[in-house]
């Protein structure tokens, strides 16, 4: 600082303010500039109101500095905080907007669908831990929830923030246990219904892919709603997925819906990776004994016909649905379930899909 600005910065903390303090230690000088023999400086008051009533205090402020040695000219401005400005407001669905070309996000380099045949056979759970093991393998992993009528990827990271939109049209995504997570769950009240027709549910999808400033990932995970509907088909036809990975229980119900979902991603030509046997097995904590409550070797022998890798096969567990519950997912511990996702994720990136 040199010695003028001291003289000068002395002068205006001279000046009491009627509610305590000076110009300088209630820090309201801005803008400063010394030039010469000129000095010019912003005095920021509170509010528009109180800078109102300051007009004698910056005539004085003028005068202060105009008395200090060198100084020929002064000029104070008045300026205030205004109420702030409402950030522009994001409308989120509405039908897709015609766009040429794939619906490929900037800057990612990869995108990987997981898929079921119905709900309920834990696809969510094997998406979150997924990406979770990708992420603690080093890759920059994203997880978009598409399951936009039953999203669930906000209660498994533990988010409870809303996104925010600094412009109306780019969505600032979450944040959690190394993942970057954009779901339409964090734009909603958890128990908010999403009661919405197939175009709608483009719009939401292409809103999600191409309006989220994911940055520089490796993968982009890709959530999809249980099925063979609306956003399989658009996020296939419409992107570029790498592949997709179809998760099932045991069971023949599950099976048969998984059959289905395997010739859905055929007929979009989209590379199924391979399968996963969820609820492979039940251990009971008391006996040590094995119980296969859904059957057993179904996805294994479906893996075998199709000629698929059987990527894993995951035992009913506890703590990996207590870690979903409690936004704690299992992969980030050092269970062996945490090391059968860190297993997935190193065949992935071994297999050159990541």
């Amino acid at each position: 600082m040199s010695d003028k600005t001291a003289a000068v910065k002395e002068a205006l903390s001279r000046l009491v303010l009627p509610d305590g303090g000076d110009l300088i230690s209630r820090d309201m000088i801005r803008a400063l500039t010394i030039e010469g023999d000129s000095v010019r400086f912003v005095i920021e008051a509170p509010s528009p109101e109180i800078a109102g009533q300051m007009e004698p205090l910056r005539r004085a402020a003028e005068a202060a500095v105009g008395q200090v040695p060198g100084v020929a000219a002064v000029s104070a401005v008045l300026t205030a905080h205004g109420p702030a400005a409402a950030p522009p407001k994001l409308k989120f669905g509405g039908h897709a907007k015609p766009q040429e070309g794939v619906m490929k996000p900037a800057g990612v380099k990869t995108i990987l669908a997981v898929g079921s045949g119905k709900g309920g056979v834990g696809k969510s759970t094997v998406s979150s831990n997924l990406a979770v093991a990708l992420a603690r393998a080093g890759k920059s992993v994203g997880l978009l929830d598409a399951d936009i009528h039953g999203p669930s990827q906000p209660r498994m990271f533990g988010l409870t923030d809303k996104p925010a939109s600094p412009d109306g049209k780019t969505i600032i995504p979450l944040k959690a246990h190394g993942v970057t997570v954009m779901s339409i769950g964090s734009m909603l009240a958890e128990d908010k219904a999403v009661v919405w027709r197939g175009p709608m549910l483009m719009g939401a999808l292409q809103q999600m892919l191409m309006q989220v400033d994911w940055g520089n990932l490796d993968v982009l995970v890709v959530d999809l709603p249980p099925g063979t509907g609306d956003v399989q088909l658009s996020l296939c036809q419409k992107s570029e997925v790498a592949g997709a990975i179809v998760v099932s229980t045991p069971q023949d119900v599950a099976l048969l819906d998984a059959r289905k979902a395997l010739d859905a991603f055929a007929t979009l030509e989209t590379r199924v990776l391979g399968l996963i046997e969820n609820m492979a097995v039940f251990t009971c904590p008391h006996c040590g004994e094995d119980s296969h409550i859904f059957g057993h070797g179904g996805v294994a022998a479906e893996a075998a016909k199709l000629g698929v890798p059987l990527l894993a096969q995951l035992p009913i567990d506890l703590d990996t649905r207590l870690g979903g519950d409690g936004g704690q997912p299992i992969a980030l511990g050092d269970s062996p379930m945490a090391e059968a996702y860190a297993q997935l994720a190193d065949r992935l990136i071994k297999g050159g899909i990541v």
